[in-house]
């Protein structure tokens, strides 16, 4: 990205930085659908819903579930769903660059001193001596798709480490957990609300951190249209105002504890009804509360991270070399951080 591209998008964020955060007109009861994943990292928008954010900023929300981010992706630009919070991917980069969607604020982010996204091996892999990313040479990490957060996690880590790694794709986080409790693959990386359960149930280990190869990663980010984001400014306004505000209260309870116990179990609560539906509260929780890492405060944008993600999506020839984080990014709703 030349500096004049940077300067240009900050810019756009620094005019208008978070002005429909602070005053985004009140709609009357406009439907909309927001695409997400059953991950304790969107808990923010599971938190604008049921606690009347969204109705506040004038939105009739309904979510729609995935199980990977590149469908999220295509099923934005298909008008299917009209805002979602997911990996960077290569397809919604490809995405971008033919016009069909904008990146409009960040989420999920690795910060210093709240636990992040673990590395880790299968227990076959382990015992054979797999310890630590450094052993994974020769080794199979699993993704769902080629182009996917975990690809870039995955070559982030062989990069680093000097390794050589065979990546596997298999469609959907289900199936990689699968593949890994199963030895059927060697290696993974995965937020820790995932991998915590999986590292105490024996047939997983965690060997490494994310965070050490990648530090200050946005993770995820929020995105939609780029018709809704150049044409529908005060529904997109409303969206991340309710989006904000569920951050915030996440945080606080989740991350920072700054509410006290009540308050995070409360919010235990709340977040169980979308994430580990399956198992019982008191099994859950500890997941939940564990698992917890920072959102993007008044839902920032750090560039820098963005920009070395679509720089490694282009120099593994998975995107054109012509795309501009202008082409990805609308900076005109939020900071940059």
């Amino acid at each position: 990205m030349t500096d004049l591209t940077r300067r240009t998008v900050l810019r756009s964020a620094a005019a208008t930085a978070a002005l429909p955060l602070l005053a985004a007109p009140a709609l009357a009861r406009t439907r909309i659908s927001v695409g997400a994943l059953r991950f304790t990292s969107h808990s923010a928008s599971f938190i604008a819903l049921e606690r009347g954010l969204f109705a506040e900023a004038g939105l009739d929300v309904e979510f729609k579930f995935f199980q990977a981010a590149q469908p999220m992706a295509v099923a934005i630009a298909s008008g299917d769903v009209d805002y979602a919070v997911t990996a960077i991917s290569g397809g919604l980069i490809s995405l971008a660059d033919k016009g069909a969607i904008k990146v409009i604020g960040g989420a999920l982010m690795e910060e210093d001193g709240v636990d992040g996204q673990k590395i880790l091996a299968s227990d076959a892999a382990f015992q054979a001596g797999v310890t630590s990313p450094a052993m994974l040479d020769g080794k199979s990490f699993g993704m769902t798709q080629a182009g996917s957060s975990f690809h870039y996690m995955g070559s982030k880590i062989a990069a680093a480490e000097g390794v050589s790694l065979s990546f596997r794709p298999l469609q959907k986080v289900g199936a990689i957990i699968g593949a890994l409790k199963s030895g059927q693959i060697d290696a993974w990386s995965i937020v820790p609300h995932i991998a915590k359960p999986l590292a105490g149930s024996g047939a997983v280990h965690i060997i490494g951190d994310v965070s050490d190869y990648i530090p200050d990663y946005m993770v995820t980010t929020a995105f939609t249209s780029a018709e809704n984001a150049a044409n529908e400014r005060d529904q997109t306004g409303a969206f991340l105002q309710a989006f904000s505000a569920g951050i915030a209260q996440f945080n606080a309870a989740m991350v920072d504890k700054t509410e006290g116990e009540d308050a995070m179990n409360a919010m235990v609560d709340l977040i169980h009804k979308y994430v580990y539906t399956d198992r019982p509260r008191e099994k859950a929780a500890p997941s939940i509360i564990n698992g917890s890492m920072r959102l993007s405060p008044n839902a920032a944008l750090n560039l820098t991270s963005i920009e070395d993600q679509l720089n490694w999506f282009k120099s593994e020839g998975l995107v054109k070399d012509s795309i501009t984080l202008e082409t990805l990014v609308d900076g005109s709703y939020v900071e940059a951080a």
